[in-house]
């Protein structure tokens, strides 16, 4: 992925006498540093404060005390929704649908979608998360949003834009964020049509899945086959494009893989076979497939109270049946070397935009990762799966200034995410970083 072009000049700055919480999986910290910002956004300098030359006209920060990591990466967010329940369209009629869909898609709805959006995204970036991937748009809103953060238009994450995923029609996602097709021809002529949009990021619906389930087991029922998956990553990887793929049970896992999808959301108990093409998958863009668990998206569905959760009996069913699997994959991929990263699913049920820290909590509580591993899948493992590992991802000389800084080191201590003091993003500072709470979803989230 490149860098941006034509960036407007901004105040360079320094941050001194900083703990620098480096991100690898080890949970390195250097002390006492200082890390130069330059006017182009990239960071300049990292060396011991004593040794550091800081040019004048620099804005100094004092660090001293304060942790500076490298920005949160969020590999699986929707942008549509804030994370309060979803009601599903188990009792949605065709001509309800149809409304539906006339309004999102109409002039006044786009600038409603915009709208809507540009304060999602902008709760992302206060919450300390620097680079996102939206897999399921309602249309391109995450790529107009994203032209204009790109322009230097507006202050905003990095941003890979899916776009509508791809899926069968009637399957996961359509019709409301996704577009349908039923063969592998039409499958390539849909991921043309998303390119042609200026997406950079496609996502598949390999499998049925929670939110919009119309009757129990449809939640990792195999929908697009292989051979429409395949013709999928073909089309994308020609452009260099990564594919992500919605899978939920053994059977969609592996026929996402053998297509050349590049992650797998939300994932499934693994066997040798899907281990072993995770770790070497010929037809990936890069010779590797990635796991993001989204353990966000599927613990609360099982741990909080039905009632609570305002959910129907379909979507807590379906649920029980996938959320379990999950977990097991997290843990097998986290044992066998498999690169797992850190996505949310953001906007879906009990999944708010600022709870990106939550993943990290959870892969630390049910998957077996130290809280060093957890952070490092947040920045680094999840800058490679990405292809940004060159640009950020780590508080290195030459890469753009993504960064956070924090009361206490989130390689011991994951929750001190929820909270960051200063959040840089490609050299702009925002300075006390504040998202709006859901009191009664953090109570019930922070119950099991």
């Amino acid at each position: 992925m490149g860098r941006l072009q034509g960036r407007k000049k901004r105040e360079p700055f320094v941050l001194e006498h900083a703990s620098i919480a480096t991100g690898d999986e080890k949970g390195t910290v250097q002390k006492d540093m200082s890390v130069l910002v330059s006017a182009d956004g990239r960071i300049e300098q990292v060396c011991p404060t004593p040794l550091a030359y800081v040019p004048s006209g620099y804005h100094r920060i004092n660090a001293t005390g304060k942790f500076v990591a490298p920005g949160l990466i969020n590999a699986h967010t929707h942008l549509f929704a804030d994370g309060k329940p979803l009601s599903g369209g188990t009792d949605l009629s065709p001509r309800v649908v149809d409304a539906a869909l006339k309004v999102v898609h109409s002039p006044a709805g786009r600038v409603l979608m915009d709208a809507r959006i540009k304060g999602t995204v902008s709760t992302l970036l206060n919450s300390g998360v620097t680079t996102i991937r939206t897999l399921g748009d309602v249309g391109y809103e995450a790529v107009r949003l994203r032209d204009r953060i790109d322009a230097d238009e507006l202050t905003g994450p990095r941003m890979l834009a899916a776009g509508p995923l791809l899926a069968i029609p009637g399957g996961h996602g359509d019709p409301f964020i996704a577009l349908s097709c039923s063969s592998p021809e039409e499958a390539r002529r849909r991921t043309r049509e998303n390119l042609d949009h200026g997406v950079n990021a496609i996502k598949v619906a390999a499998t049925g899945g929670v939110t919009d389930a119309t009757k129990l087991g449809e939640a990792g029922s195999p929908q697009m086959t292989e051979e429409e998956m395949a013709a999928v990553c073909d089309e994308a990887h020609e452009f260099g494009v990564l594919v992500a793929a919605h899978a939920q049970s053994p059977e969609g896992v592996k026929a996402a893989l053998k297509a050349g999808v590049d992650t797998i959301e939300h994932g499934s108990a693994l066997d040798d076979e899907m281990i072993g093409l995770f770790l070497d998958n010929p037809r990936s863009l890069r010779g590797f497939s990635a796991l993001d668990p989204t353990l966000s998206a599927g613990l609360p569905l099982v741990k909080i109270s039905q009632q609570e959760l305002g959910i129907s009996d379909i979507v807590r069913g379906n649920s029980e049946l996938v959320v379990d699997g999950m977990v097991k994959s997290a843990k097998q991929a986290h044992e066998n070397g498999i690169a797992v990263g850190v996505g949310t699913d953001t906007g879906m049920t009990f999944v708010p935009q600022y709870g990106t820290w939550r993943e990290l909590d959870y892969l630390v509580r049910y998957a077996d990762f130290t809280p060093a591993q957890a952070f490092h899948a947040a920045t680094q493992v999840n800058a490679r799966n990405l292809g940004f590992d060159n640009v950020t991802g780590s508080v290195d000389t030459g890469k753009d200034a993504d960064l956070i800084v924090l009361d206490e080191d989130p390689a011991k201590n994951v929750r001190t995410l929820a909270d960051p003091k200063l959040v840089i993003v490609r050299g702009k500072p925002v300075w006390r970083p504040e998202v709006k709470h859901f009191e009664e979803i953090d109570r019930l989230l922070d119950s099991f």
